[in-house]
């Protein structure tokens, strides 16, 4: 009988930790629709990256991108790297980084990507997360040719800011060679 008693007790603080964890992390990964306001303002910025997208610059460092592959760099070899070092710095202060850093300086956007076709970084306003996102749908949907926006808004990755994702393909003749990647803010 006391032992009955005893893994009740037991029984009972679990159910007490875990309905307290559940609480604590309900508000982890958490996720808003899209009012319209913002919708309106993805549409925007789903027009300027298309726009951006087509620049000659872009354009040329994705095809060489492409040319010359990663070059060794992958996930777990770009996480090592401080956000100081020259490989990250590369990419920011290419022609192409240095077009993005310009244009992700429109407030309405919190980080700005290119990607080649294997989905590795080729240039960024700031260190990505990620060196390759082939298997995130901002890549593996734009690479198929069409515009891709989050259904969702929920804290960037990257940045931590309240965004909605947003990918378009860069196009070289019509062939999809790339993907341009963002983020836009909720605010």
């Amino acid at each position: 009988m006391k032992s009955t008693r005893y893994m009740q007790q037991v029984v009972n603080k679990c159910l007490i930790v875990l309905l307290g964890s559940s609480i604590l992390f309900s508000g982890m990964g958490h996720a808003d629709p899209i009012p319209s306001d913002v919708q309106a303002k993805v549409e925007k910025y789903k027009h300027k990256l298309v726009e951006w997208a087509a620049n000659p610059v872009i354009i040329a460092a994705i095809k060489e991108a492409n040319a010359k592959g990663a070059g060794g760099m992958n996930n777990a070899t770009w996480n090592d790297l401080a956000d100081g070092d020259p490989k990250v710095k590369a990419l920011q202060s290419s022609a192409a980084g240095k077009l993005l850093t310009k244009w992700e300086e429109d407030k309405g956007i919190n980080k700005l990507y290119i990607r080649d076709e294997k989905a590795n970084l080729v240039a960024g306003s700031n260190k990505a997360l990620l060196f390759n996102n082939a298997s995130r749908p901002q890549f593996s949907n734009a690479i198929k040719g069409e515009a891709w926006v989050g259904k969702e808004m929920k804290p960037d990755p990257t940045t931590q800011i309240m965004s909605v994702q947003l990918s378009v393909p860069i196009l070289d003749g019509g062939k999809t060679i790339g993907v341009m990647n963002s983020s836009v803010s909720s605010k």
